[in-house]
């Protein structure tokens, strides 16, 4: 009957006596990697981000999340007009700009 249940071995005294501080170590280390590696920098772009939402100004060339390029014409406290074209203007949320393009970035194009 031994062959499908195994005998049972008694631990020796002071072992296994419940995980210590080596059982502790990984983990905190992991968070720490994971802290440094990926929700650090994401908070950094984040801050930038915002930074880069409070300083637009009428007149400013920008590019949006979705790749339209176009001049600021006005400003709202949630949304920004765009000049995409003469006469033609859109109207974005201030969230969805990715960068502001250097002066004359639009007559290049």
């Amino acid at each position: 009957m031994s062959f499908f249940i195994s005998d049972a071995m008694a631990q020796a005294a002071g072992e296994g006596a419940g995980p210590g501080l080596e059982g502790l170590i990984l983990p905190i280390g992991l968070i720490v990697i994971l802290y440094f590696l990926m929700i650090r920098p994401q908070m950094k772009r984040q801050k930038e981000h915002k930074a880069l939402i409070r300083s637009l100004a009428k007149g400013d060339e920008i590019q949006t999340d979705g790749g339209i390029m176009g001049k600021v014409t006005d400003l709202g406290d949630t949304f920004a007009t765009l000049e995409i074209a003469d006469g033609v203007e859109v109207k974005i949320r201030r969230q969805s700009v990715a960068a502001v393009m250097p002066k004359g970035t639009l007559k290049e194009l």
